[in-house]
């Protein structure tokens, strides 16, 4: 299938097939990585790549797009049927542009204020970290969580009631547990802000009936394409029926964001590809495939916690967990790095109230969506469970300093040695046979 790549460029086709085997010898739990089906790889590989189609179905810039208007509009009628909303647009190339987008097309710039989840809590970027575009170009005030490492909805509205943001974001890439997007809205309408839903790590599990749905409360969902709905890389946004009500040119506004906004031509092979993957999201086998990522999140963190992991919050309700790894006296960037030489491989993480810097945070976070994919089940999480518990023991005290220098000099010396170790190169192996078991799609 790849002769032809074969014939003009043997390097990048080496690269590529170096990487498939990675992705079928290692176990993939970054929360938000997954593995595509087959048919939507192909959709992503086909002439659809060649065209250009800036503007919107019926009102394009450019002629030829009789056939991309058709499948853009699928896109969008397949979302709307999924998600119970009114409007969607399947345009955003990435989860950074589409909450831009909406920050574009309801702020005025540095006047108009975003409420969000601080990034050292499990917020995101585009939630208004001042580093970002979100926190530079518009006012931004960041919430936290409570002791307990839950949402803290009494100081929320405290200070939603205190700072009068224009948005409200109710959305996590660090959450275990469901969100109440019920109470979100009371606030939202309280202070009379959108109230903007990302549930770019949840998307899955809302289409799977196995989280609830933000549609009912909030004015504005966003949620990127890949991740637990198992589409390509991509982005949507969507309004709800409280949307329209509270500004019928929402959606207007939304579109005029994303072009001339923020874009010119979107990618129209990434449009069918989601098409696609709203059309797989819609299936029976897909309700199934939802519960059993939850259902392995579950099992996997009462077996972490049996081995006395520190999980955030205490367990999980959805496809992510996140470790805590003070008590285990090692930090998240050694545990990352040698639980990927074991052939495990997910994120370091900061954790709420973590003393450690950014780059060396003192947590882990790793989630089922990827693993489910390939039919893993509870049982296999108790197996994967006591690997992960090998690899932290293996490491234990091999503490971060924290003068700069000293710890510059202990990462370069650490990555040289962690490669060679005997006891994390056997896990590997080991984990490499049981992969042979759940083949790649």
């Amino acid at each position: 299938m790849m002769k032809n790549l074969k014939k003009t460029d043997p390097q990048i086709l080496s690269l590529i097939n170096e990487e498939d085997k990675r992705q079928q010898e290692t176990l993939q739990m970054i929360p938000s990585e997954n593995h595509t089906s087959q048919a939507v790889m192909e959709t992503l590989g086909t002439t659809l790549v060649n065209k250009y189609s800036e503007g919107y179905p019926g009102k394009r810039y450019y002629q030829g797009n009789s056939v991309i208007d058709t499948i853009e509009t699928l896109a969008q009628d397949r979302a709307k049927k999924l998600f119970g909303v009114p409007f969607v647009n399947v345009q955003p190339l990435s989860g950074s542009v589409m909450n831009l987008a909406v920050y574009l097309a309801l702020l005025e710039p540095m006047k108009g204020k975003i409420m969000g989840l601080s990034l050292s809590f499990g917020g995101h970027l585009t939630h208004g970290y001042p580093a970002s575009a979100s926190g530079k170009f518009f006012k931004s005030i960041q919430y936290t969580l409570g002791k307990d490492n839950r949402l803290d909805f009494d100081a929320i509205e405290k200070m939603a009631i205190a700072e009068k943001p224009d948005i409200i974001v109710c959305g996590f890439t660090a959450y275990p547990r469901v969100v109440d997007f019920a109470k979100f809205g009371k606030i939202a309408d309280k202070v009379g802000a959108y109230l903007l839903a990302d549930i770019s790590h949840i998307a899955g599990l809302v289409a799977a009936g196995v989280h609830p749905s933000p549609v009912p409360y909030v004015h504005i969902v966003t949620t990127t394409t890949h991740k637990s709905l198992r589409g390509p890389r991509g982005a949507m946004i969507m309004v709800t029926e409280k949307g329209l009500k509270k500004d019928p040119d929402l959606g207007k506004k939304i579109d005029m964001a994303i072009i001339p906004g923020l874009q010119g031509g979107p990618h129209d092979n990434q449009t069918a590809a989601i098409a696609v993957a709203l059309l797989e999201a819609s299936k029976p086998s897909f309700k199934k495939y939802g519960e059993q990522i939850v259902s392995n999140s579950r099992a996997l963190a009462k077996a972490l916690n049996s081995c006395g992991f520190d999980l955030i919050s205490g367990g999980s309700d959805n496809h992510l967990i996140l470790i805590d790894l003070r008590n285990k006296k090692v930090s998240g960037a050694v545990a990352a790095l040698a639980l990927e030489v074991a052939g495990i491989v997910l994120n370091k993480n900061g954790v709420p109230f973590d003393p450690n810097p950014p780059f060396y945070p003192a947590g882990i976070r790793l989630g089922t969506p990827a693993i489910t994919t390939r039919g893993m089940k509870e049982r296999e999480m108790m197996k994967i469970a006591k690997w992960i518990d090998a690899v932290i023991n293996e490491v234990s005290g091999e503490q971060m300093p924290q003068e700069k220098v000293a710890r510059t000099e202990f990462w370069k010396k650490f990555k040289a040695e962690v490669v060679k170790n005997k006891e994390l190169l056997a896990i590997a192996k080991e984990v490499k046979g049981f992969t042979t078991k759940y083949p790649l799609p």
